[in-house]
């Protein structure tokens, strides 16, 4: 719900048991489809918040337990999170952002995808202007 998504303070425990319910209900929304893709996002709605140390939700995986599309998105979702303005705080600048993902290596990412994240972050940051601005041209 919009309340809770933009609510302006920290969630109470009850608002953040429904904020986790996102991973499951997404999932079966999307994993009956005869879709491909759809599965994929299935496979990346209910994966995206585990954690490579195991304390994620919903099913606490530790490390390569947890399906690559989820460890993929989970790096790329904080960055965007942290990157993009919020109710309750102005975003961060992107060296400030990676200082901060980095923090989250090998506990809470990949250590691997979270090296290469960063390796590649130009490349990433101009993919993301041009399809801002509608330019599907992604080379």
């Amino acid at each position: 719900p919009d309340a809770i998504l933009l609510k302006p303070g920290k969630l109470d425990p009850a608002e953040w048991e429904i904020m986790k319910t996102h991973t499951t209900v997404g999932h079966q929304l999307l994993s009956g489809s005869a879709s491909e893709y759809l599965k994929t996002g299935a496979t990346v709605a209910l994966s995206h918040h585990e954690r490579w140390d195991g304390t994620g939700y919903p099913q606490g995986l530790v490390e390569e337990e947890i399906p690559i599309e989820g460890r993929i998105c989970a790096i790329a979702d904080v960055f965007d999170a942290l990157t993009s303005a919020r109710p309750y705080r102005p975003a961060f600048p992107v060296e400030e952002a990676v200082d901060m993902l980095r923090e989250g290596r090998g506990s809470q990412f990949d250590p691997h995808l979270l090296d290469l994240f960063i390796e590649n972050l130009d490349r990433i940051l101009a993919a993301k202007r041009r399809a801002e601005q509608g330019d599907p041209d992604d080379r």
